[in-house]
């Protein structure tokens, strides 16, 4: 390994930031194949190698990464944790401040505490008006306002659980969101479609529901990736209350095996 030799101090910072920056990637790669265990190993080695670097905006985007784990796996204590150590300990950036800050509202909705949701997502829309990509790290160039209404719809989809009036509000954040994603997201437009069947589900429209989970189904072939599997696997939750009608019923029985998250 390149560290186990005699390095000079101006180029070992740089050295280490590009590891962490290897094994960040790494551990979003095996998150996204659904290697949770392998994911969780190099996201912690980004960490170690990002504190060493003392490179503190790489470390908040391994926090983002192991907070966004968390959340896919429903241990959101944990991912507010590990976003309340992320804002501690940087200087954001407003792209930065508008993830974190994003992240934090989702895991806030999905415990229920929607005044706190609704306040990060102010302070995430209030950051994102800030936005100077030419000032932002390289590696956040993927950050959109798509990404940011996607934060919205998830957390008015989850209040919408536990109340149903909150259901068309879901829905059009959730296509706010996707009409803001360009090709270049095709990830979390696929995402977002299944959101979008589940918050059609939750607003009692399930016609529409069933035309985006088809949709969602159609799109998700054209990717590699077993988390969107996942997410598409999960739609059956918010179809629960429709199911009395065949063409849901038939629906959900042609979903991906529902994959344990507790």
């Amino acid at each position: 390994m390149l560290l186990d030799h005699v390095i000079s101090d101006s180029v070992r910072p740089h050295l280490l930031s590009a590891i962490a920056n290897a094994r960040d990637l790494a551990g979003w790669t095996a998150f996204d194949a659904t290697r949770h265990s392998e994911a969780q190993r190099h996201f912690a080695a980004a960490e170690r190698f990002a504190i060493e670097a003392g490179d503190s905006q790489l470390l908040a985007h391994v926090r983002y990464g192991q907070a966004k784990q968390m959340q896919h796996l429903r241990h959101n204590r944990d991912a507010l944790e590990i976003l309340r150590a992320a804002h501690h300990q940087l200087d954001a950036t407003p792209a930065l401040t508008t993830i974190l800050r994003g992240a934090e509202a989702a895991s806030r909705a999905a415990l229920g505490d929607w005044e706190g949701a609704q306040r990060a997502l102010d302070c995430s829309s209030d950051a994102f008006a800030d936005v100077d990509q030419l000032n932002e790290p390289e590696w956040l160039s993927f950050f959109d306002k798509g990404e940011l209404l996607a934060q919205y719809g998830r957390v008015y989809r989850d209040w919408a659980r536990a109340d149903r009036r909150r259901g068309a509000e879901a829905v059009r954040w959730v296509n706010d969101a996707i009409r803001a994603f360009g090709p270049q997201n095709a990830r979390s437009t696929v995402l977002n479609q299944v959101g979008l069947a589940s918050a059609y589900f939750l607003a009692d429209a399930p016609d529409l529901a069933l035309e985006a989970g088809n949709t969602a189904k159609r799109q998700a072939g054209t990717l590699t990736s077993p988390r969107v599997i996942e997410r598409i696997a999960n739609i059956h939750r918010d179809a629960a209350q429709h199911m009395h009608l065949p063409e849901v019923a038939d629906f959900v029985q042609s979903l991906p095996r529902p994959v344990s998250l507790a």
